[in-house]
């Protein structure tokens, strides 16, 4: 079987596939490279590992349902978005798999029965598979964001790719709340910048670079809190010495915000 590539995408706002109208329009872009992801790799996955800006645990948790709920991490949107389901189906093989892996590498986990998907997870996905045929397991985040536990994380996990499983870090590259559309506009730009630059670099250079990552340009603006960006950690780490590639970006999402997605791998 061939090596699947693994993915940093930027999943937007909330339940926005679920949505009509002008503020769903701002996801267009966005939603088509989410369905070239899944046109261009062809045969669907044996299963999507799902690494999302919003689940963190003390250790790296593990979705372990075979019948994931939903979890409506949101807030001030329609009422109807808050009975939508997506009703993939998990894999608890694959669930004690990705757990023995992430032990194996000296890294605390555990499974998990009852959590379901969040909206990084979600939002992603219905444009991707959008019959929710393709079974879905979520990994959390590690309370307290450390880069280089992240990216071990995804080297742990790096074996998977080989056996038919997509890993997706699932984030934003600009994520505060606080300065968003136009008053994050010079902010994500700079730091938008960085990130293509650091992405570009040999593949040494960019786990350091990663790791340094806060030395970046308006890097604490970008992300007083960096829940949406470790997921490109994990990703990295489980592509490491790959390629990458932009596959998604922006310079106006949102009002004025620059994002983008990459692909590492091939």
């Amino acid at each position: 079987m061939n090596k699947l590539p693994t993915y940093f995408v930027s999943h937007g706002g909330g339940p926005w596939p679920y949505m009509d109208g002008p503020w769903r329009a701002h996801f267009n872009v966005l939603e088509a490279s989410l369905k070239k992801i899944s046109a261009e790799l062809g045969a669907k996955p044996r299963a999507v590992l799902m690494i999302s800006g919003h689940w963190e645990d003390a250790d790296f948790a593990v979705m372990a349902s075979p019948h994931p709920p939903m979890v409506y991490d949101y807030g001030g949107f329609p009422a109807h978005t808050y009975e939508v389901v997506y009703p993939a189906p998990g894999d608890p093989a694959l669930a004690a798999q990705v757990h023995t892996l992430i032990e194996a590498a000296g890294l605390p986990s555990r499974l998990d029965s009852d959590r379901g998907f969040d909206h990084g997870a979600f939002s992603t996905l219905v444009p991707m598979y959008p019959e929710a045929d393709v079974p879905v397991v979520q990994v959390s985040l590690q309370h307290g964001y450390d880069a280089a536990t992240h990216l071990a994380l995804g080297r742990a996990l790096a074996p998977l790719r080989q056996q038919g499983v997509l890993i997706v870090g699932s984030g934003l590259s600009y994520h505060n709340l606080r300065a968003f559309g136009p008053a994050g506009q010079a902010a994500s730009a700079q730091f938008g910048n960085w990130l293509d630059a650091a992405m570009e670099l040999p593949p040494a250079a960019r786990t350091q670079a990663l790791l340094d990552w806060t030395a970046a340009p308006a890097a604490r603006i970008a992300h007083p809190h960096e829940d949406h960006l470790v997921p490109l950690m994990v990703a990295v780490g489980a592509a490491e010495g790959e390629r990458s590639e932009r596959i998604y970006h922006e310079t106006a999402f949102m009002g004025g915000i620059t994002v983008s997605s990459y692909q590492f791998g091939s």
